[in-house]
């Protein structure tokens, strides 16, 4: 069971403060129709769970992963609404294909992975409001209904009994600490390191701890499934997208390329087969500078997909858009209405930049022991 907290609405940091007095003072309209009139882009934005905000000293799973609670999610999907004009991605597709200019202020709304709660908490709030929004699903994982492994590995640091973590394949041997938030740290270490070695590696070291921690993913409770086939043909009904983010979660710039050929072919036939032969987007796994490159994006290309997203923060100026690595903006929990509002209306300034923001002062040290 989830013991949840209620959101204290404070803003965090100094982004979070900003954007909560440029929203109060009636700033932000003026500044989002001047930069309208100024710069024509494409704001994309980046979502992973939404669900009620747990307690992270009684959560098992990664708190990174969760974007927003449903009633902060809700206020933004309404501000958007009202403010903005949000599309599908295929009407971006469609537009650059057609070499029109997107409307301004053009919007789109993404998740990545395809957890449960997508389909629970995300979809009818969306549906409610109107909202059009695309989400990349990994398809192994909605075949197998087996959790994500980063979120499984996070799982299992959290939880383990071992006194050490030792993980060769990343150079480290560390003691593991006592508390959660102890151990948090250290599974975002954990997660960093991994990132720099072989796709096939990474998931073989996580099965690894799987056996000898007892700890194996098909026993995984509810709180981090993904959604099932039945529930995305529901939402494919009521008009939402579908796209790819592979078969099995992996760093596609990190993988052979028969194994590329693969997660990139093998997930768009699958999509093909459940939900129609028009699923033509496909969001990158992890999506940073490293997880995808020109062999990625020319895979991506060939496979018949007409647009990718990336996880490098930004927005997408118009006519020039890279279709292929396309830019998005974070979503974050901790983000107040105030802040998401300034996110929109000052991307450059108010979004999260490109790669983790956990601390991770001690990454060197770790890994390198």
């Amino acid at each position: 069971m989830v013991t949840q907290v209620r959101d204290s609405g404070r803003p965090a940091g100094l982004r979070g403060q900003l954007g909560e007095l440029c929203h109060s003072t009636g700033l932000l309209g003026s500044v989002q129709r001047l930069r309208s009139w100024l710069r024509k882009d494409l704001r994309i934005l980046a979502y992973h769970r939404i669900t009620p905000l747990p307690d992270p000293d009684t959560y098992e799973f990664d708190m990174e992963l969760i974007s927003a609670s449903p009633q902060g999610f809700r206020e933004q999907m309404r501000f958007i609404k009202q403010h903005y004009r949000p599309m599908h991605l295929s009407e971006v597709a469609a537009a650059l294909n057609a070499g029109k200019e997107l409307p301004a202020d053009a919007v789109v709304v993404t998740f990545d992975d395809g957890y449960y709660d997508n389909y629970q908490v995300a979809f009818p709030i969306l549906r409610e409001l109107g909202v059009p929004a695309t989400f990349f699903v990994s398809t192994g994982h909605i075949d197998s209904g087996r959790p994500f492994a980063y979120d499984w590995l996070v799982h299992m640091i959290l939880l383990s009994t071992a006194e050490r973590l030792v993980l060769p394949e990343i150079n480290l041997d560390i003691a593991i600490p006592p508390t959660r938030a102890e151990r948090r740290v250290l599974a975002a270490i954990v997660l960093d390191c991994m990132k720099e070695i072989d796709a096939l590696e990474q998931s073989a070291m996580t099965r690894r701890l799987e056996q000898l921690w007892s700890m194996p993913s098909d026993t995984a409770p509810p709180d981090c499934l993904p959604m099932t086939w039945d529930q995305i043909r529901e939402m494919h009904a009521a008009g939402y997208e579908f796209g790819s983010h592979g078969v099995h979660h992996r760093m596609l710039s990190k993988l052979p390329q028969e194994e590329l050929d693969y997660e990139v072919r093998h997930s768009r036939e699958t999509l093909d087969r459940e939900l129609g032969p028009s699923m033509r987007h496909m969001s990158y796994p992890v999506g940073g500078a490293r997880a995808f490159d020109q062999r990625v994006i020319e895979t991506t290309r060939g496979a018949g997909f007409e647009l990718a997203c990336c996880y490098i923060s930004g927005t997408n100026p118009q006519p020039h858009i890279n279709r292929y690595a396309l830019y998005r903006l974070a979503v974050e929990r901790n983000m107040g209405t105030g802040w998401f509002a300034a996110m929109l209306a000052m991307p450059s300034l108010m979004s999260y930049p490109s790669g983790s923001h956990t601390e991770l002062a001690i990454r060197g040290e770790a890994c390198s022991h």
